[in-house]
């Protein structure tokens, strides 16, 4: 008789394959990939079109490449992706909300993971500003950099309010109804940049647009949540709409081309946003609902869902931390030579640009640094 021998065993499945096991089979990856596509979006933007540089007096200052090359405005199209969280943000959250929920246990239950990384993130900077301040960083350098460590918070706050008060908002929807919704809070947008610039209104006015501009993204989440935004030709008709209105706003009301601020620039608009954020926040959210159903398909494949897994498992502690990642880097580099190109130099060149991508792989790696020493903040404990 022939001898016989056991079959080899299976080789382990990789990590991509491990990832794709353990994700709920009802889990909408599309929704996951366009969170993290604006994750990636916000990092690259804060990478690419925010330098500190070194002055005459030594002191690093924030500077922007769009200043000097208005050229690369239209990477504020690609990189600007705010309107994406909000978009994605309202979707989940219609999801989960449930009519006989209790007003108080909503927002503490959707509101605890966005903010656990927060306390830990301020309280790793009091040393850290110490620490630089005693290695010789002057004051003016510190501010800097706090500034920027600080800047992301906004956009939690903002996004924590919406969140805590979606039992309202859903139940504004589905009174008004998707198409009187939107345009009612289009319109409160629409009348305060009115005041703020046709009317020389208070600057102050303005920030009330902060609430009523990226609610707009919120609503048509909530909408596609239920369904109302579910066909092609709704999305269609948002991107093409959202579009000839933003180029509208640009071409014949004084709206800046840039969808991100510009330092020097006597409006931005992102801060607050503008009439032509929110439409042009309206056609990224046309686009995203177009390519659902693609991105859905894409993510079944395992090496494609691995990264957008991860992603959406750190997101918080990216993005609060990507910009200390980046200062990290250049500080770092600062006591070794005080004229490293694309890092410590004026963004005012086309080279420059390519200078800085050169050291988007230092950043990404001091940020998988940080990864490793924050993301357990993010996580809920365990007892």
């Amino acid at each position: 008789m022939l001898a016989t021998t056991e079959p080899p065993e299976a080789a382990p499945p990789g990590l991509a394959a491990r990832i794709d096991a353990a994700t709920p089979p009802g889990r909408d990856r599309a929704v996951d990939a366009l969170r993290a596509f604006a994750i990636l979006g916000v990092v690259l933007g804060h990478w690419l079109v925010t330098a500190l540089i070194v002055t005459g007096g030594g002191e690093l200052r924030a500077a922007s490449p769009l200043a000097a090359m208005p050229a690369f405005t239209p990477i504020s199209w690609v990189l600007q992706t705010l309107a994406l969280f909000f978009l994605v943000g309202g979707y989940t959250a219609a999801k989960g909300y449930r009519p006989g929920d209790r007003w108080a246990s909503w927002p503490r239950r959707r509101l605890v993971r966005l903010m656990r990384p927060v306390p830990f993130l301020l309280a790793a900077w009091v040393p850290m500003a110490g620490a630089l301040l005693w290695a010789g960083l002057s004051p003016g350098t510190i501010h800097a950099l706090i500034k920027l460590v600080l800047s992301p918070l906004w956009f939690l706050a903002v996004y924590g309010t919406l969140t805590a008060l979606t039992p309202l908002i859903v139940r504004f929807h589905r009174r008004a109804g998707t198409l009187p919704a939107v345009a009612v809070v289009l319109a409160l947008t629409a009348a305060i940049d009115l005041v703020r610039f046709g009317l020389d209104g208070p600057e102050w006015i303005g920030w009330g647009t902060v609430l009523t501009g990226w609610l707009v993204p919120f609503l048509l989440g909530i909408a596609w949540a239920d369904g109302t935004l579910g066909s092609r030709r709704a999305a269609a008709a948002m991107l093409a709409g959202g579009v000839a209105a933003t180029a509208a706003l640009v071409a014949c009301a004084g709206y800046p081309a840039s969808m991100v601020g510009v330092p020097g620039a006597e409006v931005s608009n992102l801060n607050p946003p503008t009439l032509a954020a929110v439409a042009f926040g309206i056609a990224q959210a046309g686009l995203a609902l177009l390519v659902r159903d693609r991105l859905a398909r894409w993510m079944r494949r395992p090496r494609a869902w691995a990264p957008v897994a991860l992603a959406n498992l750190a997101a918080m502690t990216i993005f609060l931390w990507h910009q200390t990642a980046m200062m990290t880097v250049t500080v770092a580099a600062l006591t070794v030579t005080r004229t490293a190109p694309g890092l410590h130099t004026a963004p005012d060149h086309p080279a420059w640009a390519l200078e800085r991508l050169a050291w988007l792989p230092a950043f990404a790696a001091a940020l998988a640094g940080l990864l490793a020493l924050a993301h357990r903040f993010e996580r809920p404990s365990r007892t």
